[in-house]
C-alpha cells in the first residue's frame, strides 16, 4: 500500500500585486491634488504681499518657485492659483459630466427619435472647433468665474455622452431588460435599476478623466483674458502675466507655475487610468 502525498498549489501573487500597485497609485495622486486644493488654507497669505527687497529672485531653499517683479514668493502665488483652478474645474467638469450622462442615459434607454436628436447634437459638437467654440461661450457668458464654468461644462460632455450611450445599448440587448419591457416596467424605471448601476464606472471613470481637459481651458481661458478677474491669483493669469518678463531671463515665473500645472493635470491622468483599470474587468483581472 503507498501512500501519495500532495503537494500544496502556489497561487501567482502576480494579480494581487497589480491591483495593490493600482490603490497606491490612486492613493498618491489623489493626496497629491488634495494637498493642492487644500493647500491655500494651510499656508495662508504667507507670501503673497509685495517684498521689494526680494523682486526677481530665482529658485532657492527660501524660495523654490523663486519671487516675482514686486518680490511675492511664486511658491505661494502658484499654489494659490493651482488651487483656484483646481476647484473651478472641478466644478465645471462635475456639471459636464452630468451633462453628458443625462444625454447619453436618455439616447440609449429611449431610442428612437430621441437618440437620432441627441446623437445629432453630439456630431454637431464634434465638428466645431473645440478651442474656438469655448472662447465663444466664455465670451457670450461674459467671462469671468461663471463664464469659464459655463463654457467647460457645455463643451466637454460629447466623449462621456458617447461612452455611456454605447453602454446603455449593450445593456438594453440583454435578457433580464427584454423581460422588464414585457413586464410593461416603464424606461424610467429600466434606466433607474438597469442602467445607472452599469454606467457608474464609466462615469466615474469619465468623470475623473474630465478633469484635465477642464483645467487646462480654464488656464488658457484666463490666459487670453476672458477667463477670470486679472485680480485673481489663478494659475491662468499667473502664466500671462510672466510672458512679459521671459524675456529679460526671468524664466522661472513662467516654468515654475507651468510645471505644476502639468503635475496637477498628469495627476489626474494617473489617477483617471489606475481608476480604468480598477473597475476594468478586463484588466482588474489580469
Amino acid at each position: 500500500m503507498s501512500l501519495t502525498t500532495t503537494t500544496p498549489v502556489t497561487v501567482p501573487r502576480r494579480h494581487s500585486n497589480r491591483r495593490q500597485q493600482t490603490l497606491w497609485g490612486i492613493a498618491l495622486c489623489a493626496l497629491l491634488l488634495l494637498a493642492i486644493i487644500l493647500s491655500p488654507w494651510v499656508i495662508g497669505d504667507t507670501g503673497l504681499s509685495p517684498v521689494l527687497t526680494q523682486r526677481n529672485q530665482p529658485p532657492s531653499l527660501a524660495h523654490p518657485f523663486g519671487t516675482d517683479w514686486l518680490g511675492r514668493d511664486m511658491l505661494s502665488r502658484s499654489l494659490h492659483g493651482m488651487s483656484l483652478s483646481l476647484r473651478i474645474g472641478l466644478l465645471a467638469a462635475a456639471i459636464s459630466a452630468l451633462i453628458g450622462t443625462g444625454l447619453g442615459l436618455a439616447a440609449g434607454t429611449l431610442g428612437g427619435w430621441v437618440d437620432a436628436v441627441i446623437t445629432w447634437i453630439i456630431d454637431v459638437f464634434f465638428s466645431l472647433p473645440h478651442l474656438v467654440l469655448l472662447i465663444l461661450i466664455a465670451f457670450a457668458m461674459g467671462g469671468g468665474t461663471a463664464g469659464v464654468i459655463v463654457a467647460v461644462a457645455l463643451t466637454h460632455w460629447t466623449s462621456l455622452a458617447r461612452v455611456i450611450r454605447a453602454e446603455v445599448l449593450q445593456v438594453n440587448s440583454s435578457d433580464y431588460v427584454k423581460l422588464s419591457h414585457r413586464f410593461g416596467q416603464s424606461p424610467l424605471w429600466i434606466a433607474r435599476h438597469h442602467m445607472v448601476p452599469h454606467i457608474i464606472p464609466q462615469l466615474l471613470v469619465g468623470l475623473i478623466l474630465l478633469f484635465p481637459h477642464a483645467i487646462l481651458h480654464e488656464a488658457a481661458l484666463s490666459f487670453i483674458g476672458i477667463g477670470l478677474s486679472p485680480h485673481i491669483p489663478a494659475i491662468g493669469i499667473i502664466l500671462a502675466e510672466s510672458m512679459r518678463h521671459l524675456s529679460t531671463g526671468y524664466w522661472w515665473l513662467g516654468v515654475m507655475p507651468g510645471l505644476l500645472l502639468l503635475l496637477s493635470v498628469k495627476a489626474f491622468d494617473w489617477l483617471g487610468e489606475n481608476m480604468r483599470a480598477l473597475l476594468d474587468p478586463k484588466t482588474s483581472q489580469g
